[in-house]
């Protein structure tokens, strides 16, 4: 059959590396499969970044049915983070092809902004249970349009590193929303980041793809690795201790985040 014979299965088996730790821990796919692409697979940076946003629109579509379904997307939110982050992926897009693609230049924006991206990304997930608690007690002493309008500054800050990085949606994302939001139940948070992501990423991946920066064989082969991983990982969650996984998972996104630097 032709198309299992387009499966490359060094491929599938990172996707499926990567989807079981997406689905155990909850961190975002792109934190761990664009550097994986690029320090492992020596893919060019543009063509992982590229490749990856396509992939994290077709597995967020699929999260976003769900939790739309079970009725925890906060469609307001949605919106004000739509509304600062497509006119900045679409700019991020513009200054990606004014450098040409691939150049020198723009696969050092992309690996600059890539190693920023999991800098930031580290302390957000450690820390994440202290800022909670810690926006749980300030909560309300922000009014209604400033958040609204840091809101929609949040979404151009994630439309801009997203396109650069294909990392910030997740973990940063959440992280943020829920300083903004502090009484929002956790799931909806949660659900709303990905369903915004779901355009974001289709948006910046579609760019991408235009560019010529889309390797779509590579693409099929993740794909069929990641999702069975995020089901098995789903499976294995809780197996080992929340603070230990935070803990490791910081450590590599630091260590990564330094080394793209």
């Amino acid at each position: 059959m032709p198309f299992i014979d387009d499966i490359q299965p060094l491929y599938a088996l990172s996707g499926l590396a990567v989807g079981f730790l997406v689905g155990m821990t909850g961190v975002g796919g792109g934190s761990l499969m664009t550097p994986l692409l690029i320090l492992l697979f020596r893919i060019h940076p543009q063509t992982a970044v590229g490749t990856d946003l396509l992939y994290a629109a077709i597995t967020k579509s699929v999260g976003t049915i769900v939790h739309g379904r079970r009725g925890v997307v906060d469609w307001r939110v949605v919106l004000r983070l739509s509304s600062g982050s497509i006119p900045a992926t679409l700019l991020s897009l513009l200054v990606l092809q004014h450098y040409g693609s691939p150049s020198h230049d723009a696969s050092h924006i992309i690996t600059l902004s890539l190693g920023i991206a999991l800098l930031l990304t580290a302390p957000s997930v450690f820390f994440r249970h202290q800022l909670q608690q810690w926006s749980h007690r300030k909560a309300g002493s922000v009014s209604e349009r400033a958040t609204g309008l840091l809101t929609v500054a949040l979404g151009f800050a994630l439309g801009v590193m997203v396109t650069f990085s294909s990392v910030g949606a997740g973990a940063i994302g959440v992280t943020i929303l829920i300083l903004l939001y502090p009484r929002l139940p956790t799931a909806s948070i949660v659900g709303s980041d990905i369903a915004h992501a779901v355009p974001l990423t289709l948006i910046a991946g579609m760019g991408h793809w235009w560019l010529g920066s889309v390797h779509g064989q590579m693409l099929a082969s993740l794909l069929c690795g990641s999702i069975p991983g995020i089901i098995l990982g789903s499976l294995c969650v809780g197996l080992v201790h929340e603070r230990v996984q935070r803990s490791l998972l910081a450590a590599v996104l630091f260590i990564v985040g330094a080394r793209m630097i």
